[in-house]
């Protein structure tokens, strides 16, 4: 077997998908109801203080940026 024919089925590739999605929806909602929801920087830095420990090899990308801007303007349903 080859190195590339290494890897996740379907069914956990998506469950990878849906956990990590999950883990960022729970830092989005917790950032948004603290005290640094009404500053983009604020949140922008509690996310990846969230974030940074949840992931192998995690870097902040734009993502986090566009979540911790809709925080600060009040774009989050709860």
């Amino acid at each position: 077997m080859k190195k590339n024919e290494i890897h996740w089925n379907d069914e956990a590739r998506q469950k990878v998908l849906d956990d990590a999605d999950r883990v960022l929806q729970d830092a989005v909602l917790a950032v948004a109801g603290s005290d640094d929801a009404n500053d983009a920087d604020k949140a922008y830095a509690a996310l990846v203080a969230h974030l940074k420990d949840k992931f192998i090899d995690w870097e902040p990308g734009p993502d986090v940026r566009t979540y911790a801007d809709a925080i600060a303007a009040g774009e989050i349903e709860r």
